[in-house]
């Protein structure tokens, strides 16, 4: 396992929890969650840029790195309740995106296997079909389902003629059986592609994929009651997996392919804390942060909380206890 710093720019952890090294077991003995960096944008098919995405994530924050977070809602502190760890990036080439997946399925599988959580920061999507695949190969094939946040299906049968690539993960984990099909939901879908082959496939497979225009009229949360039946139904986990042009490029420009249409900020995160709260989640991955194409670093914080809502919502599952969004602050 090749796992440093960060791989570009200067080395600090998440928010300044502790870090560790994947090589040394006794660094993260105990973890609940460990951070990793995927930092490789090998894969994107238009605006490279998201190798960046893991040290601006780590970084998006106007409060002090002090390895603490007290959550207003929640009432919890997942930096200092959960045992995190931060395990720096992997060592990842991008002349060689193949090696560079095995690396983070390998380390996916060894933080599973460990007993914690991986937290992947991408990096492009091509990186779901490794993080995922690590995990399925200690949690059994077929045996984790899926909810994926994304403008974009990425089922893919290529990408300008290569099996792997931004736009191809969630058919290589189906391929694989790595995922069921018919445990796979896709949610925040908008745009112009996939092709009618595609959606066929898709369809065969029994994937159920929720565009944006189904969202808005049916609303977030009905759609969100009935997939949490769909994944927690004869699997033993659920793999989040977020590519941030899910949401509007107006409230997230720092990403290679935006899609206008797409949810707010504030659906993103409140879906977040629901999955995190309702449902085992056994890995997290957000994706396609693009720091050269962000505005004053709104895409970034974004992720960013996208992992402490996250990490606050596993926090409370952990604890017993359930999200009431409707109770008053003051009396809590």
């Amino acid at each position: 396992m090749t796992n440093i710093g960060n791989m570009y720019g200067p080395s600090f952890t998440f928010l300044g929890i502790p870090s560790c090294d994947l090589d040394k077991p006794e660094t993260y003995a105990g973890a609940e969650v460990i951070i990793i960096g995927a930092p490789i944008d090998s894969g994107t098919s238009y605006r490279s840029g998201a190798k960046m995405g893991p040290q601006a994530i780590r970084g998006a924050d106007y409060l002090p790195h002090d390895g603490e977070r007290p959550h207003l809602t929640f009432r919890v502190d997942p930096l200092k309740d959960l045992k995190i760890f931060d395990a720096g990036d992997l060592l990842m080439n991008g002349g060689d995106l193949i090696a560079s997946l095995k690396l983070l399925e390998d380390a996916t599988e060894k933080i599973s296997r460990a007993g914690a959580i991986p937290v992947v920061l991408g990096g492009d999507h091509s990186i779901a079909s490794a993080d995922v695949a690590g995990i399925a190969h200690h949690r059994g094939m077929g045996k984790i389902s899926m909810i994926h946040f994304d403008a974009h299906a990425d089922t893919g049968e290529d990408q300008f003629g290569a099996l792997v690539g931004h736009g191809t993960p969630m058919r290589r984990l189906i391929d694989t059986g790595a995922v069921r099909g018919d445990r796979f939901l896709q949610l925040g879908l908008r745009g112009y592609w996939p092709d009618d082959a595609t959606l066929k496939w898709m369809r065969d497979k029994g994937m159920r994929s929720y565009e944006m225009t189904e969202i808005h009229h049916r609303g977030l949360d009905a759609v969100l009651n009935e997939s949490f039946g769909i994944l927690t139904d004869d699997c033993v986990g659920v793999f989040l997996s977020v590519d941030i042009d899910v949401v509007d490029p107006g409230m997230a420009p720092g990403t290679g392919t935006p899609e206008p249409g797409g949810m707010t900020s504030r659906e993103l995160l409140e879906s977040v804390r629901r999955i995190c709260t309702e449902l085992p989640v056994v890995g997290i991955d957000i994706v396609e942060v693009a720091p050269a194409y962000d505005s004053s670093d709104i895409t970034a914080l974004l992720a960013n909380r996208v992992i402490l809502e996250a990490l606050s919502a596993i926090t409370v599952r952990r604890n017993g206890g359930s999200y009431q969004p409707t109770r008053n602050l003051l009396d809590r």
